[in-house]
């Protein structure tokens, strides 16, 4: 073999020897690539496995099952003085149970004391409707040679020119708002009840009545409101005619309780301001939604809608240690705040201003903490802690105001049944009657009066502007 020939397989050997190299070191690349996508396969497997074991997902509108409650023994006996029979009513009739005579010698038996009682508790038989006729006498005056009749005046008794007495009319309003029952339920139940066939434009009609003649006492309810030092404030959707709008509700505590409803086809911050009027100046208990941002006065802000924040985020980075943490840390400023308000009864507003600006202080290094980070699961959080850091802690400076918005969600409560009963209201009047009522209502039952009576005692006069 002559020289050349092997210098050539020299070389030929040389660059096999240059391709097996990049071919073994492609190879260990390859085999890294296969491990590591082996892995993420196993973590794909894993992650199958365990969302075909998960049970599904309820709809958005289904509320999610509560945890079950550790077992707690047996139930406490109740204190002493709690520990009594049931309360018995004053009898409005006594019916005697008496021997007069030995059912085993038939003597006649003389002496008598009570052996012992038996309530019963009944109603009388369903009473039919009274239908009285008014006949306007005239008599003839020789004197001024005409006729005279005496003005009949029914005021108290009937609405306008209507036939349908107040006490009816207070019946069908209590009815149809304070039970909720639709207008086929209560004509069915005057009807069967007591006798009387109402059709159901009257009765629509009825109700219109009733809201027009205590309309003056709804208006004094929205006055209250505007000149009320703290009021809850909260909105609902409503339909009117198939068009969504809004029911906005405004509620006040204590014995001149007011709940005030009113419709708006806008969610806007201009509607709370028109209810609540442009001289409000008092505190205004709210959730964290915008458009209360721009309401003059003061506010405090829901510490309940908070902690349900707070909570869904803890559920869903469970794993995440700083998230955990960070809302540990500012439900604990909740905490604090009402644990010292409760061992501090008698407190002076020099210490309520110490608590507030520490309270104050450090729910804004916790915002501050994760505000700017925005890919941080506590970035929006935090970001409401420092945007409404002045109106988390007013019910630490004023004594008895809230720090939740429960006022108003218990108040707007009925009017989500409602809807979710009628789907709405067909008309602007009917929108109208609706909240006016439930204005009225609710607002008798706050102040712990019977809506019923009460109803009928203001229809009874018809002129008053006050509440009874």
């Amino acid at each position: 073999m002559s020289p050349e020939e092997v210098q050539v397989l020299v070389a030929e050997v040389e660059q096999l020897r240059a391709e097996v190299g990049a071919l073994r070191q492609a190879n260990t690349a390859l085999q890294q690539e296969v491990e590591a996508l082996s892995g993420r396969l196993q973590t794909a497997l894993a992650r199958i496995v365990e969302l075909e074991q998960r049970k599904p997902e309820p709809p958005a509108f289904v509320k999610p099952n509560r945890p079950p409650r550790e077992s707690q023994g047996p139930r406490k006996k109740r204190a002493a003085e709690h520990n009594t029979s049931r309360k018995r009513a004053a009898p409005t009739r006594i019916e005697r149970h008496v021997l007069e005579h030995c059912p085993d010698c038939h003597y006649r038996l003389s002496g008598e004391s009570i052996d012992y009682t038996r309530e019963v508790i009944e109603l009388p038989p369903p009473q039919a409707v009274e239908v009285i006729e008014h006949q306007v006498i005239k008599r003839w005056c020789p004197h001024c040679g005409t006729w005279r009749s005496p003005q009949l005046d029914l005021s108290g008794q009937v609405i306008g020119q209507g036939r349908i007495g107040v006490r009816i009319a207070s019946l069908v309003s209590y009815l149809r708002t304070t039970l909720r029952l639709p207008f086929r339920a209560i004509q069915s139940y005057l009807e069967a009840l007591h006798s009387l066939r109402l059709s159901i434009g009257e009765i629509v009609e009825l109700t219109h009545d009733v809201r027009e003649q205590l309309q003056p006492q709804a208006d004094q309810l929205k006055a209250e409101i505007q000149t009320s030092t703290v009021a809850h404030g909260d909105e609902t959707s409503w339909r009117e005619n198939g068009q969504n709008g809004y029911a906005w509700a405004f509620a006040t505590a204590g014995p001149a309780a007011v709940r005030y409803f009113e419709y708006d086809h806008s969610r806007s911050h201009l509607v709370a301001q028109r209810i609540l009027g442009a001289d409000w100046r008092g505190w205004l208990v709210t959730d964290f939604y915008a458009a209360y941002n721009l309401i003059p006065g003061r506010h405090q802000r829901c510490w309940i809608h908070l902690l349900r924040d707070l909570h869904a985020l803890k559920e869903e980075h469970a794993a995440h240690a700083e998230v955990q943490q960070w809302a540990k840390a500012v439900r604990q400023l909740y905490d604090e705040a009402c644990t010292w308000l409760v061992v501090h009864p008698a407190l002076t507003l020099a210490e309520r201003r110490s608590e507030y600006h520490d309270l104050f202080a450090r729910a804004c290094r916790l915002g501050e903490q994760y505000a700017l980070t925005y890919a941080h699961p506590c970035c929006t959080l935090a970001k409401r802690l420092l945007r409404h850091q002045d109106e988390l802690f007013q019910f630490v400076l004023v004594p008895g105001l809230p720090a939740d918005n429960n006022l108003a969600e218990r108040s707007i409560r009925p009017l989500v049944i409602m809807r979710k009963i009628s789907g709405g209201s067909r008309s602007e009047e009917g929108t109208q009657t609706r909240l006016t009522l439930a204005s009225l209502l609710h607002t008798w039952a706050a102040r712990n009066l019977n809506p019923f009576l009460a109803c009928y005692a203001a229809l009874q006069h018809p002129t008053a502007t006050a509440l009874p």
